[in-house]
């Protein structure tokens, strides 16, 4: 089977979690052995339900708070800066990403509906947002108790960007899963820095913030008058239902394999074939363990493809071909847990 080199695939819509794979995560990196020095021995139940607090307060401090920063994604040699505003009230959110590196782009939110610009072509994609884990943002599933499938450790507190932080290590359980370290400020949870650490405590990605205020008086008005400004744009709206891949035929009995990941969301998305420019429908199936994610696309085969799999950072991915359909496994996780989910996949034609 081929290696892939994932930034050399054709790109297909991947939805806002790995849309924002490419402007995310950290400062100056050093390669840091797995253990550190730990926190004084507590009873492991006390110290799971104050991890479990803590993750739930690092998820909601990211919708709730008022906050400015520049943070660092980085990615093996990549490092892409970018500059975040978020402000909230009782009950809106409004949000605003801007890349500092590389060609210009920003995304904008209004609650669930986001908007891509791309100034340059005077052309903006509207769409909902389908997921809440994008950095600084934490939980896929907040309501899930991913402890069971990750070790918890409150390591000893350190400074992040200015702030004294709660430090938390997340060890997962089997092979099938990243571990995790984390830096929130001990007043708000927000989260500042997440590291993505390998079986060895290999840095695989990391996130943080090199400069963020936190309590900053609220600009939405400065946001939803950005989002008006592009009256007049072209304006491009990603064909995505709502779908159930058992309707199609299709089944990924996964859960002995691989215990924990459950499906979050089923879609199909109409794109523009590279073949003959024809609509082309692909379905999409979401997982989740609650910290980590992947999606499966099954697509007609229709065009020219290549097995094979690859990786950058912590995202890994598998082509394979079955039957008339190609399968594409793309997520923060081992190739070892997209094998698996490769091998539950089954279609049966379904009847007319």
């Amino acid at each position: 089977m081929q290696r892939l080199s994932i930034e050399s695939l054709p790109r297909a819509p991947l939805g806002r979690t790995f849309f924002l794979f490419a402007f995310l995560l950290a400062t100056t990196l050093q390669t840091q052995a797995w253990a550190q020095a730990s926190a004084p021995s507590v009873d492991p139940l006390v110290e799971r339900r104050e991890v479990s607090a803590w993750l739930n307060k690092i998820h909601r401090a990211a919708q709730t708070q008022n906050y400015v920063g520049t943070f660092v994604y980085q990615r093996g040699s990549t490092m892409r800066s970018s500059k975040i505003s978020h402000f909230a009230d009782k009950s809106n959110e409004y949000e605003e990403l801007e890349t500092l590196d590389g060609r210009q782009r920003r995304i904008l939110r209004q609650n669930e509906d986001v908007y891509t610009l791309i100034p340059e072509q005077k052309t903006v994609f509207q769409e909902k947002r389908e997921s809440k884990d994008s950095f600084p943002a934490l939980l896929a599933t907040p309501n899930r108790d991913v402890l069971d499938y990750y070790a918890p450790k409150v390591l000893p507190n350190e400074r992040m960007a200015g702030f004294d932080c709660m430090v938390i290590e997340l060890t997962p359980k089997d092979e099938y899963r990243f571990g995790y370290r984390l830096w929130a400020d001990r007043n708000t949870g927000l989260l500042l820095r997440a590291q993505t650490l390998d079986a060895e405590g290999h840095l695989l990605e990391q996130a943080a913030f090199s400069q963020i205020s936190i309590g900053v008086p609220s600009e939405k008005a400065r946001i939803v008058h950005a989002i008006q400004a592009t009256h007049g744009w072209h304006v491009i709206k990603p064909q995505i239902t709502a779908t159930r891949l058992s309707d199609a035929g299709w089944s990924i009995d996964v859960d002995k394999k691989v215990p924990g990941f459950k499906s979050v969301r089923e879609v199909r998305r109409t794109m523009r074939s590279t073949v003959d420019g024809k609509p082309l429908e692909v379905q999409q199936v979401v997982y989740s363990d609650g910290m980590a994610g992947l999606s499966v696309f099954i697509e007609p085969a229709t065009r020219e493809r290549k097995e094979g799999h690859g990786n950058a950072g912590a995202t890994n991915i598998l082509i394979k071909r079955y039957g008339d359909f190609w399968l594409t496994l793309l997520g923060e996780v081992p190739q070892a847990t997209l094998q698996q989910f490769a091998s539950s996949i089954e279609y049966k034609q379904p009847a007319k």
